[in-house]
């Protein structure tokens, strides 16, 4: 597909005007947003909202079908956290700099939540806790990516495509918060449960940050997303393996 792209704009500089090079580089940026289009169409609506009579829409879905949705929101999630993630480093981040900011082993916002880390953790914490586990990092995340998103729209030159993503992640994460609390109170009978994690304090602002201390922090708030959405990825594929092959869930 590159190499035609390549060729057709090769040819038609040989052939055509600067005007039709113009349109060919619309042409390029169309497929791109296309592109992303198409991603967004691919995440399957968890369709949680309620209804007039106050009714939620999740649970007239099946146990199975809803985990699976749930699954499919959570990959999503951490694949666009992830493109952010990069796209911020190479927009932003100089190369030492990206050294320094590994090396001084920053504290993720969730560090101090009561979270398995360790494989021989969370293989042995029960269905549900790797549940809630997965609750309270979606939950303890939904403010910070709201505060990114405002800070990100002041940068003079944030390229439209990484405003989108993390737009669109911190939408689709409350969305993965609803599926979850419905699949909650369906595998563990909890329908009276507290199921609000937002602990004050976890998150802090700054009044008015220097410019490069807030690229840092912006930086070490999508990195450290991006892992805990692995981690709310893993554990609910965990739990879907415990549910159809329980001895070899490795």
């Amino acid at each position: 597909m590159h190499g035609a792209v390549k060729l057709y704009k090769d040819n038609l500089q040989d052939r055509t005007s600067k005007k039709d090079l113009a349109a060919c580089t619309e042409w390029q940026s169309a497929w791109v947003l296309l592109l992303w289009h198409s991603l967004l169409v691919a995440c399957m609506v968890l369709d949680c909202q309620e209804e007039q009579n106050g009714l939620m829409r999740c649970p007239s879905i099946s146990q199975e079908k809803l985990l699976d949705r749930v699954i499919h929101h959570a990959e999503l999630i951490y694949r666009v956290s992830e493109e952010s993630c990069s796209l911020f480093e190479e927009m932003f981040i100089p190369f030492p700099l990206r050294l320094q900011t590994n090396q001084a082993g920053y504290a993720c916002i969730t560090k101090a939540l009561p979270i398995p880390s360790s494989r021989s953790e969370i293989q042995q914490i029960s269905d549900k806790w790797l549940l809630h586990s997965v609750l309270m990092l979606v939950q303890s995340w939904l403010e910070p990516l709201v505060y990114l998103q405002t800070t990100l729209d002041r940068y003079d030159n944030a390229p439209e495509m990484l405003l989108n993503k993390t737009k669109w992640v911190s939408e689709k994460l409350i969305s993965l918060e609803q599926g979850v609390v419905v699949l909650i109170k369906k595998m563990l009978d909890e329908g009276s449960l507290a199921t609000t994690y937002n602990e004050p304090g976890l998150f802090q602002y700054d009044a008015l940050p220097e410019m490069m201390e807030s690229v840092i922090r912006d930086y070490t708030l999508l990195s450290c997303f991006t892992k805990d959405a692995h981690k709310m990825e893993s554990f609910l594929k965990l739990l879907k393996c415990r549910q159809t092959d329980k001895y070899n869930c490795a």
